[in-house]
């Protein structure tokens, strides 16, 4: 059956996927979003989106791969003192990794990679890993390095000519660009407010929420963000992310 050329794989049809499997699709990109609070600007799906942008972004790149649909919701507890927020626990985010996983693997799936968008899923997305990987034949691959991801944004934002970085990213600059540059309408212009930047404790963040560093919600200013640099933050971490997947892929 000829596919109509959609990597996600929810846009296709079974036989689409038996056809990609049998002609050498291997690998499942899975990223792993959120519903919860970006400031009075940024939709509550914000994670997601990005999310849906990279999988897509990065099967396309590979060439033999497809998108899963973005997981959601997250862990937002941190975030639950704005209305709108949806949280689950650790554990559940882990069980339905593992759902995914297990799925992937018994349709013929040899690789299934892992992105996290939300910086609360990072752990249980490493956490969940190992564990999987020992119970299904499929290889699992956790692109769940907070740290190098908070970089590869800021980084984004130097190469876009924005001479703006943050240690903590959370609706600001960065996060903004890039609703910017995947569907501007969803960016509320008229509201954005910057918020508290220099020093921020993640650990507070995490232990008593985010309503107690920020009242609107927002880290940095977001009033920094373009278009063109969402763009550019957007392709600076498919790109390196590709390059991570080859490389694991290669080592299997």
């Amino acid at each position: 059956m000829p596919s109509r050329g959609s990597v996600r794989l929810e846009e296709m049809v079974w036989p689409e996927v038996e056809a990609a499997l049998e002609d050498g699709t291997r690998t499942a990109i899975v990223s792993v979003g959120s519903i919860e609070q970006h400031g009075p600007h940024l939709p509550l799906n914000m994670d997601t989106l990005d999310g849906d942008e990279l999988s897509r972004r990065i099967a396309a790149q590979l060439g033999d791969a497809v998108a899963a649909p973005t997981i959601r919701p997250g862990c937002s507890g941190h975030h639950m003192a704005f209305p709108g927020t949806i949280s689950i626990p650790p554990e559940t985010l882990m069980d339905v990794i593992r759902g995914y996983c297990r799925s992937l693997d018994e349709h013929g799936f040899e690789h299934v990679v892992l992105v996290p968008t939300h910086g609360g899923n990072f752990g249980p997305v490493r956490t969940v890993a190992p564990d999987v990987a020992r119970q299904i034949d499929a290889t699992v691959i956790p692109l769940a390095d907070l740290d190098e991801h908070m970089q590869l944004l800021n980084e984004g934002l130097n190469d876009a000519g924005i001479d703006y970085e943050q240690d903590v990213i959370h609706a600001g600059a960065a996060e903004t660009a890039v609703v910017l540059a995947v569907d501007e309408e969803l960016v509320r212009l008229e509201d954005i407010e910057s918020g508290p930047e220099g020093d921020i404790s993640t650990a507070r963040l995490l232990s008593e929420g985010f309503k107690t560093i920020t009242e609107n919600g927002v880290l940095g200013d977001p009033t920094e963000a373009t278009a063109e640099a969402g763009e550019t933050i957007i392709q600076h971490v498919v790109d390196t992310y590709v390059d991570h997947i080859e490389r694991e892929r290669r080592s299997v």
